[in-house]
């Protein structure tokens, strides 16, 4: 585990996460590094999105994606209810599958130009090395989004609550 302010990469302030007292999380000296959640967030295939629906009702959905500069990109239809969702209200969180393993990420999905040349060779690159297939786009039809972390928790099942961790970003 890393101590508050401890150097990485670039460091991202680390703390508890925001739960009532009643789950024993105390403060500490040292909190799970990011690199963790950085691996986990790398590693998945799957990534379950959650968006908001016009009147409210929540809405998640696996999606296919890749974790590269700090951020999480996934693409799809225009037409599906996530991005329907995400033109009214950009905000979404993301988590992993397991719930042994935590890593929930919260931010603003942000459209991608995808005719920036230089992102969509990087993430079609991303794409055929982790699906061993090219990002699949459809123009006027597909939309990438990005979401850059406003907040990321993390923690295993395991140790909790020792490893329960909040990173915070800037505001995005």
């Amino acid at each position: 585990m890393s101590k508050p302010g401890a150097s990485e990469k670039s460091v991202v302030p680390a703390g508890l996460p925001d739960i009532p007292p009643l789950y024993g999380l105390k403060p500490r000296k040292q909190y799970l590094p990011f690199s963790h959640a950085e691996k986990r967030l790398t590693d998945s295939k799957n990534y379950w999105a959650c968006t908001a629906r016009p009147d409210g009702r929540p809405h998640s959905i696996p999606v296919w994606g890749f974790w590269i500069d700090r951020a999480i990109y996934f693409g799809t239809a225009r037409s599906t209810r996530k991005a329907r969702n995400l033109a009214r209200n950009p905000a979404v969180s993301i988590h992993l599958e397991s719930g042994d393993d935590v890593v929930i990420l919260e931010g603003n999905a942000v459209e991608v130009d995808l005719n920036d040349s230089p992102t969509f060779k990087k993430l079609d690159a991303a794409s055929r090395a982790k699906y061993k297939m090219p990002l699949m786009i459809i123009p006027r039809e597909s939309v990438v989004y990005s979401v850059h972390p406003r907040t990321v928790l993390a923690w295993t099942e395991k140790d909790f609550p020792k490893t329960a961790t909040r990173w915070t970003f800037g505001t995005t």
